[in-house]
């Protein structure tokens, strides 16, 4: 099969890779020359360090390549989600699926990639999903790895997991789009979170607490919004969550950890060095969750702290100091019937 991917970053690259193991063709668009020229002559890109990149993957800076692809994989940023598929509106064949591996919301609309789709390509044309905790540093080193293929049509979910999948790329469909996609997108605000635990000094019971009552924020915005709180356990939720949370490979994490430490948020994320997504999906979870009344005690902190300059240390005390309440449903004593 001819692929086309849409973003040479790190993930892009990676699912490449692994494409190309899978006997495929693959083309990588870059929108800047000077990028896809240093990826054609180096065969190598600085996002995953030590990885070979093999003759056989073509690097392009022209949207056409989408043309003749049988399946495109769109790994752009998500500030750049809704750029893209209005650019390939025009140059994509009706039939040709669209593998959306980014992960995001978009801010000011509040909507997923998902409906960014259906937006810019119509109700009809063929869209997956592809999320779960697959850091593309293991990825491309050929390190197991599972994800979830999301879609509203049963057989396109099952063609990205007969195209993705191999021995040590396991991929399950599930039709929880809303789901999938939240979990992606909102675990990145908890890492960022967990960062800072890091970069403060505090320890594991810190880490523990975040992770958790992180995962219910993400679960209830999920079935605020249609999605399946068993989602949210599976490899989409509660699997990226753990993976981007702890692994030194999360940009989230380094970031969380550079504020923690002291730096401006601004300087945090110069110092990864790419982008930082839970940045933008805390502005946008804010705005979806507002106008619902949906409280998201860790979200909004951190947002205070990303847009709003408050002191982390005073975070923490402020999310330690809320009132008394049920660790499920409400109030403290919400759950206790009278014995009388």
């Amino acid at each position: 099969m001819h692929i086309s991917i849409l973003g040479s970053g790190g993930w892009g690259t990676a699912l490449g890779l692994l494409l190309l193991e899978n006997g495929h063709q693959v083309t990588l668009w870059s929108k800047f020359q000077e990028e896809a020229d240093t990826l054609h002559k180096t065969r190598q890109n600085r996002y995953l360090p030590g990885v070979d990149l093999p003759d056989e993957l073509n690097f392009t800076i022209d949207l056409s390549c989408v043309k003749d692809a049988e399946l495109v994989v769109l790994v752009v940023p998500s500030f750049a989600i809704r750029e893209t598929f209005a650019a390939i509106r025009d140059l994509l064949p009706l039939e040709t699926p669209v593998v959306i591996a980014s992960k995001g919301i978009e801010r000011g609309t509040s909507k997923t990639f998902f409906e960014i789709g259906r937006d810019e390509l119509g109700a009809d044309h063929p869209l997956a999903i592809l999320s779960g905790p697959s850091h593309a540093e293991e990825v491309a080193r050929k390190v197991p790895t599972a994800c979830v293929a999301a879609s509203d049509c049963a057989s396109v979910a099952e063609l990205v997991q007969d195209v993705f999948m191999n021995e040590r790329f396991r991929v399950y469909t599930s039709a929880d789009i809303i789901g999938v996609e939240l979990g992606g997108a909102l675990k990145n605000i908890i890492a960022v979170a967990a960062g800072i635990s890091d970069g403060l000094g505090y320890g594991d019971n810190t880490m523990a607490a975040l992770m958790t009552r992180g995962l219910d924020e993400m679960a209830t915005l999920a079935v605020s919004r249609g999605g399946s709180r068993e989602t949210l356990a599976g490899l989409t939720g509660l699997g990226d969550l753990i993976v981007t949370c702890t692994s030194k490979h999360s940009r989230n994490r380094r970031a969380g950890q550079f504020i923690g430490q002291g730096y401006s948020v601004e300087d945090a994320m110069e110092q990864v060095g790419a982008v930082v997504e839970g940045y933008y999906a805390a502005a946008a979870a804010i705005e979806l969750a507002r106008p619902m009344g949906i409280s998201l005690p860790i979200t909004e902190e951190l947002y205070h702290v990303l847009y709003e300059g408050k002191c982390p240390k005073v975070v923490l005390r402020d999310l330690m100091s809320r009132s008394k309440r049920a660790e499920h449903g409400g109030a403290a004593s919400a759950h206790w019937v009278s014995s009388n």
